[in-house]
């Protein structure tokens, strides 16, 4: 299983359309607070998120009640345009985590510190004018080459 992490989402759809993503793929996601957002039946519905009560979902009231759960990944890759290394060029295993930033300033620095820049991976792009793809796209490349990389290794 994959652990797909939000460090404190600000957008409803983007949460909506990754957690439908999750409960496709099986993978857990974790939202990491305070949310831009509140998760009640109408947001959900409007972000299309009919999957929520599939979704096997986790929210931790910050990041150090996140980093001691009994859920939380040993594991933590941190997706983020502040590094070099592709996401392509690391070995990604079951039970790892995917961690993604905020939709306006992405993971704060002492995030990018903490987990060192051998964890830091990032999605290449062709034009360097334009800044990131969305959180949702970011989300699923990430979580269906992370599946595709422990799955042909294991079977």
């Amino acid at each position: 299983m994959i652990h797909v992490v939000l460090f404190q989402p600000e957008i409803a759809p983007n949460t909506g359309n990754i957690g439908r993503m999750c409960a496709l793929t099986c993978s857990r996601l974790h939202l990491i607070h305070p949310l831009g957002f509140v998760i009640n039946d109408r947001n959900l519905r409007r972000a299309g998120m009919d999957y929520w009560k599939s979704l096997d979902v986790h929210e931790h009231a910050d990041w150090a009640a996140f980093r001691t759960s009994p859920q939380a990944p040993k594991q933590l890759w941190l997706f983020t345009t502040k590094t070099q290394q592709s996401f392509w060029d690391v070995r990604y295993a079951d039970g790892d985590g995917l961690v993604f930033g905020n939709e306006s300033a992405g993971a704060p620095e002492w995030l990018h510190d903490e987990l060192g820049a051998d964890q830091r991976v990032t999605i290449p792009h062709a034009n360097p004018a334009l800044r990131s793809l969305n959180l949702s796209t970011a989300a699923g490349i990430a979580t269906y080459e992370a599946i595709r990389q422990f799955t042909r290794v294991s079977s």
